[in-house]
């Protein structure tokens, strides 16, 4: 897989690397938007010893796995449709933004035919546009009520959300605030059935430090990694 991202300033992404990971404490995951990018971008923040990657296209995703090294931990973070499920099933790390019962029977179904425990992410809708995928607190409650009886291959590891594309940070604030309080009200469950119920993924590259200090322990950062793309989306960071 080659593109014009191929050539590209390997020193100016340290310099980027470098200056985003200074940031992020060290309990946050920090996930590196490598959607559109090339493969030899990725070794390349790979070689400075960085992991965790997400991507947003499964078809995509299916073709850089391959041929990157077998110990990234590849996240996905784009909205899954059921068709595609099992592009992805045998090899991804953590499922983010799944957003209802067909994708989890979905995901359950390819677990096991891949023989193995898919982790994944609830994703709440938070923001003021309608446009953002998610599900509400009360449907997010049941389906954790749920998840072991019916989803045993999977593992509910927490909750993502996406706040409102807004220059409002205090909206953005409050939007993560009340996630993030959703995130403790479910952790405490005493029923829950998810002793690893850990991971709340909120935060992109514009509002990582207001997700952080509301409590978000994985962020999704591209752009202020990579430099700008020709197309950036809403999944992108």
């Amino acid at each position: 897989m080659t593109s014009m991202n191929d050539l590209f300033d390997k020193e100016a992404l340290a310099v980027r690397y470098q200056k985003v990971s200074a940031t992020i404490p060290p309990h946050v995951t920090l996930v590196a938007v490598s959607k559109t990018r090339s493969v030899a971008e990725i070794q390349a923040l790979y070689d400075l010893g960085h992991r965790d990657f997400g991507e947003n296209y499964p078809q995509e995703l299916r073709e850089k796995q391959p041929i990157l090294p077998p110990d990234i931990r590849w996240h996905f973070i784009g909205h899954l449709q059921t068709n595609k499920v099992k592009y992805i099933a045998p090899f991804t790390h953590l499922v983010h933004g799944v957003d209802g019962s067909k994708l989890l029977d979905e995901l359950e179904k390819r677990a096991g035919a891949n023989r193995r425990t898919q982790d994944v992410l609830l994703q709440v809708h938070i923001a003021m546009e309608e446009t953002k995928h998610g599900l509400s607190a009360e449907e997010v409650t049941e389906l954790i009520a749920s998840s072991v009886s019916h989803w045993p291959k999977l593992r509910i590891r927490g909750l993502m959300g996406m706040a409102s594309n807004t220059l409002d940070r205090d909206q953005v604030k409050a939007e993560f605030r009340g996630l993030a309080v959703l995130f403790q009200r479910l952790k405490a469950l005493p029923n829950l059935g998810q002793a690893d119920f850990s991971i709340l993924s909120m935060g992109m590259s514009g509002d990582a430090d207001l997700a952080i200090a509301e409590g978000s322990t994985l962020v999704r950062v591209g752009t202020a990694i990579f430099g700008e793309r020709a197309n950036p989306d809403v999944h992108g960071a």
